[in-house]
C-alpha cells in the first residue's frame, strides 16, 4: 500500500489527513487522528478508510450527528446506519442483549467485514437506526478505523462515504469528489482492499438471515452458527417492497454510475457477441460505450472503454475493482455500460448484488 507523506491540509472546508494504513502511525498522524476524534465527539463528520470501503463517520449516540450524515450524503433517513466499534466490551452499551450466535460470529469474524443486526438499547437514537428498534453493528479490521473509533469515544455511525446512490469509494479522491466542503475531514489511507461493503446478517430472527451479501459468505457463516437464511430481495428488486429497509442497501438503488448499466447473462461466447453487437449499435447512435469484462473475455470486446475487472477464478480481485471501474466510467463520461453477469454463489453473490443494484436490475439474456 502506498505510504503518504504526513500532512493535514485544507480543501475548502474539508481537511485532508494523509496517513499510513498499516497502523504504524507517526506522532503527526497520531495527532491528526486525535483531532479527527475530537471532531466526531463534537458532532462533526469524518470520512475514514475501512477494509471494505471508505466510511462517513459521526457520533453514533448523537442524533444530530446521524442527521448530518443523512444530509451530507443525500441519504433517505429510513436507511439505517451501521455503528462501528473497536472492542467487544463496547457492545453491551448499544444492544439490549447479546445472543450466543453473536458471540460465536464475533469470535470468528471480528475484527472484519461482518455486520450483525441486534436489538438496540435505549442508548442508540432512532436517528441512527432509521427508526428501527434494531441496530447494525460491526468491528472493522482496518488500523486507521480502529484508532479513530477509540479516539472518538467508541461508537461511530458510518455508511459509505459517497453521495447516496453513487458507487461506494475505495479511494479518498472519490470521497472528496462527492463530499468536499460538506464534511470536516477526510482521512486518506490509500486504496482499500476488499472493495465491497460488509456482509450484514440479522440475528433477531431464527435462523439468522443475510440481508446484504459480502466477503463473509453464507457458507462461512453456516460453518459457525449452523443454518443461515438469505433474504429473497438480495438478487431481486426491493425498491417497491413498501417497507422500511432493515439494513443498508436493501431498498434503494445504490452503487450506480452516471451511464446506463445493463447486465448480460448467457454462455461465454453468446455474451461477448451480444455485448459487441449492442455496443456497436449504441456507438452508431452517438453514445460512448463502456464494457466491464472479465480477464477471460477482455480481448474479445470492441467498445470505447473496455475495463478488465479480473479473472472469474479470483472473485476477490473482481470485487476489489468494481466500484473503481464504475467511477472511472463516470470520469471518462461513458453514457452506456455493459457488464458480464457473475455467479450467484459464494462471494459472487455479493458482486451480483452490487451490479444488480447499480443497473437498477436491468438484465438482458444473450441469444
Amino acid at each position: 500500500m502506498e505510504q503518504h507523506q504526513n500532512q493535514l491540509t485544507d480543501i475548502r472546508n474539508t481537511r485532508i489527513l494523509r496517513i499510513a494504513s498499516d497502523g504504524s502511525f507517526s506522532e503527526a498522524e497520531q495527532a491528526g487522528l486525535r483531532e479527527a476524534g475530537r471532531m466526531i465527539r463534537e458532532g462533526g463528520l469524518v470520512a475514514f478508510p475501512t477494509e471494505t470501503v471508505y466510511g462517513l463517520g459521526g457520533d453514533a449516540l448523537n442524533p444530530d450527528s446521524s442527521r448530518k450524515i443523512y444530509a451530507a450524503k443525500g441519504r433517505p433517513s429510513d436507511n439505517p446506519l451501521i455503528v462501528h466499534i473497536a472492542q467487544m466490551e463496547a457492545l453491551p452499551r448499544i444492544v439490549a442483549d447479546i445472543p450466543q450466535a453473536a458471540v460465536m460470529l464475533a469470535d470468528a469474524f471480528w475484527p472484519g467485514p461482518l455486520t450483525m443486526i441486534l436489538r438496540k438499547s435505549d442508548a442508540v437514537p432512532l436517528a441512527t437506526t432509521g427508526g428501527l428498534q434494531t441496530v447494525a453493528v460491526r468491528m472493522p479490521s482496518h488500523p486507521v478505523a480502529l484508532a479513530l473509533i477509540r479516539e472518538s469515544g467508541g461508537y461511530i455511525a458510518a455508511p459509505s462515504a459517497n453521495t447516496s446512490g453513487k458507487p461506494s469509494p475505495t479511494k479518498a479522491v472519490y470521497v472528496a469528489e462527492d463530499l468536499n466542503g460538506k464534511i470536516d475531514m477526510i482521512i486518506d489511507g490509500g486504496e482499500l482492499g476488499i472493495g465491497l461493503e460488509s456482509t450484514i446478517v440479522d440475528l433477531t430472527v431464527e435462523p439468522p438471515q443475510i440481508l446484504r451479501p459480502g466477503y463473509v459468505t453464507a457458507e462461512m457463516l453456516s460453518r459457525v452458527v449452523g443454518e443461515v437464511d438469505t433474504d429473497v430481495t438480495i438478487l431481486q428488486d426491493g425498491a417497491d417492497c413498501g417497507q422500511a429497509p432493515k439494513a443498508p442497501g436493501m431498498k434503494y438503488r445504490h452503487y450506480a454510475p452516471k451511464g446506463e448499466l445493463t447486465l448480460v447473462q448467457g454462455t461465454r461466447q453468446a455474451v461477448v457477441d451480444y455485448i459487441n453487437r449492442k455496443a456497436g449499435e449504441a456507438r452508431m447512435a452517438g453514445e460512448k460505450v463502456g464494457v466491464i469484462a472479465t480477464a477471460e473475455n477482455f480481448a474479445a470486446y470492441d467498445a470505447d472503454c473496455v475495463k478488465n475487472i479480473g479473472s472469474r477464478e479470483d472473485e476477490a480481485t473482481v470485487a476489489r475493482g468494481l466500484y473503481t471501474i464504475l467511477r472511472e466510467f463516470d470520469d471518462e463520461q461513458v453514457t452506456r455500460i455493459y457488464s458480464e453477469a457473475f455467479e450467484t454463489r459464494g462471494f459472487g453473490q455479493a458482486i451480483m448484488n452490487r451490479l444488480l443494484k447499480a443497473a437498477g436490475h436491468h438484465v438482458e439474456q444473450a441469444e
